[in-house]
């Protein structure tokens, strides 16, 4: 568990910071990747743990460029149209929090892995894709990291990140139901700023809603 949540704080971190909307979303992210990394492992604050540098770090260069929003629905599945606006607002507001204290938290443990892209045939028309990286580490095997992606009029935006083929959006969305199912929409904000607080407050990565 603790390894797959390693590497979904990875998966966070190699997002792309999108100025411009006519940049492709590989380029993007190989950039911002490079940049990423040398941060991560000059910075002596991130390297001996400081978690505050690492909120730092992922508010500069990851928040912009992902679509909570559209996490939060997908995520939220069938449930969502049941929301209120107010809650629908709560709901991001405290699903994005969780993803970053959690993974924020799995930064800090970054060490000697290096990023490999695959290649990208991007059409013209294209709108909505999948950005296919490796993290590589000594002595282990090569984990899968996969961005979907979607243009906007305000550069691309990641949505969703599968790990060792696995959705980030797919596996909140289980438990996400279980937690409506037995306490509600309320219940489940309930459940998000409590995981979020417990993880901000130990610096360890939290449970996800249901488990």
């Amino acid at each position: 568990m603790m390894l797959r949540q390693f590497f979904a704080a990875i998966a966070l971190v190699l997002s792309c910071t999108a100025q411009a909307a006519d940049i492709p979303p590989d380029v993007l992210a190989r950039t911002t990747t490079q940049e990423v990394l040398t941060i991560l492992k000059q910075d002596k604050e991130i390297r001996s743990g400081d978690l505050s540098r690492v909120y730092q770090l992922v508010e500069a260069k990851i928040l912009p460029n992902f679509d909570f929003n559209r996490m939060t629905q997908l995520a939220v599945g069938k449930n969502w149209p049941r929301a209120t606006a107010q809650q629908k607002q709560a709901l991001v507001t405290e699903f994005r929090n969780l993803l970053v204290r959690t993974y924020s938290a799995s930064l800090t443990a970054f060490n000697n892995q290096t990023v490999e892209f695959k290649p990208l045939v991007l059409k013209p028309t294209d709108e909505d894709v999948t950005v296919r990286t490796e993290i590589r580490q000594p002595g282990g095997q090569p984990i899968p990291i996969d961005y979907s992606m979607y243009k906007t009029a305000f550069g691309w935006k990641v949505y969703d990140v599968s790990i060792d083929g696995v959705s980030l959006v797919t596996n909140y969305r289980a438990s996400f139901a279980t937690t409506i199912r037995q306490n509600g929409i309320d219940g489940l904000i309930k459940t998000l700023a409590e995981q979020s607080a417990r993880a901000g407050a130990s610096g360890k990565p939290a449970a996800r809603s249901g488990s």
